[in-house]
């Protein structure tokens, strides 16, 4: 990696956790400058681009920092999956990862997606752009694992993969939600304990 783009990543980085937990209102360019030690031209000079105005380079950072932080949740989640077949099992991997770190996220703030999100709503179109893909690539991987399932004879073949990706991911969002606010695991035990039933019933027996 050349010089330049470790920088760059250096940036998105610290940027990642600026934005996660204070979001994009409340993360200016010398928060950023502050976390990275760096100055307001040595940032501009690695994001910059077409004639970006202030706001186009904070934008900028704030979209590649939110793809770094959702890209480091799937990392995280990726190193237990891999190593598992069979579909029930990786789903239910899944609700136990989050039931690891739901107080103690892989990225310090929270749940990029959810955090983005309610700060993007109306506000932030360009962010809620970002979340929106980012969703559906959650989605689409649920999809594919319950597509597999069914395919292996792991589930069972009246299934509607995609009905069940949006109840997954509802269900995993709300209960971090409720558990962050409350600063108690209690929420989110009770609403996993009823997603991995879920999962369960999933199987063809």
């Amino acid at each position: 990696m050349k010089k330049s783009e470790q920088t760059r990543q250096f940036i998105i980085e610290k940027a990642a956790i600026l934005f996660n937990r204070k979001g994009f209102n409340g993360t200016s360019m010398s928060d950023i400058m502050k976390a990275t030690d760096m100055s307001k031209g040595g940032i501009y000079g690695n994001f910059k681009r077409n004639g970006l105005n202030k706001n186009g380079v904070k934008e900028e950072i704030a979209i590649a920092a939110f793809e770094h932080a959702v890209q480091k949740v799937y990392q995280e989640i990726g190193k237990r999956t891999k190593v598992i077949d069979n579909a029930v099992d990786k789903l239910k991997t899944v609700v136990y990862f989050y039931k690891e770190r739901v107080l103690n996220p892989p990225v310090e703030g929270g749940c990029p997606i959810q955090n983005t999100a309610i700060e993007a709503d109306n506000n932030h179109p360009f962010l809620k752009e970002e979340v929106f893909h980012a969703i559906n690539e959650w989605h689409r991987r649920i999809v594919r694992t319950i597509d597999k399932g069914i395919e292996n004879d792991e589930i069972h073949p009246n299934v509607d993969p995609h009905e069940f990706a949006t109840l997954f991911i509802a269900i995993i969002e709300g209960g971090i939600m409720l558990s962050r606010v409350k600063e108690s695991m209690v929420p989110f035990e009770v609403t996993s304990r009823q997603l991995l039933k879920m999962i369960d019933e999933l199987k063809f027996k």
